[in-house]
């Protein structure tokens, strides 16, 4: 008989609209990164720095449609946002049989790119996006945003994770210029909360992050 935690931990393995963990596409690559080992946290670990690395962090992606921010969708670009990174990252989890959702926090970027920032009208990103896993008994939060060849051109700190503690982004770069700074947490969520994401948008072209 399973345990109230493990029977409230399952909701979190089942495919949904965005996180697709069900598609051959997302399946295959999730049992290729993690389907040798044994324990889930080198299986969350393998699946992170995945997406970290080998998913390009790109603000400027398609995010006009509900298709653009399916995992299956992501995963075949192979580029994506602080969101859809996230989203790709739930859905190899899940796959993988670990169980994993979406959190969002606000978030204010010391070190948005002027051209973004004159766009957006500010640093402040009220839907930061990353992943939280269940692994060993406690959830852990990941954020797999900025790909280690970003992080090499801007001078900033690749976020480290051994699913172990929360991997968040750092709060200052490498030279010491203040980075990222947590605002608010906007909570958990078993799917992408697309229409939420499009009522907090600042602009018409894009989603803030």
């Amino acid at each position: 008989m399973k345990t109230v935690r493990e029977m409230e931990t399952d909701q979190y393995l089942s495919p949904t609209f965005f996180i697709d963990c069900d598609t051959v596409s997302v399946t295959e690559k999730s049992q290729k990164l993690a389907g040798s080992e044994i324990r889930e946290r080198e299986k969350a670990t393998n699946l992170f720095f995945f997406v970290r690395d080998n998913i390009k962090y790109n603000f400027y992606v398609p995010r006009y449609s509900p298709e653009d921010f399916r995992a299956s969708q992501i995963l075949s670009r192979g580029e994506g946002y602080c969101v859809q990174k996230a989203v790709l990252l739930v859905a190899l989890a899940r796959a993988a049989d670990i169980p994993a959702r979406l959190r969002f926090s606000k978030i204010r970027n010391h070190l948005t790119p002027p051209e973004l920032l004159e766009k957006r009208g500010t640093n402040v990103f009220a839907y930061h996006g990353l992943a939280e896993l269940y692994i060993e008994g406690s959830w852990i939060k990941a954020t797999p945003t900025y790909d280690l060849n970003y992080c090499k051109k801007t001078a900033t700190i690749p976020v480290y994770f051994d699913g172990t503690k929360d991997a968040l982004l750092p709060p200052r770069a490498l030279d010491g210029r203040p980075h990222i700074e947590y605002l608010k947490d906007q909570g958990f969520f078993k799917d992408l909360p697309f229409d939420e994401l499009r009522r907090a948008s600042t602009s018409s072209k894009y989603i803030t992050p």
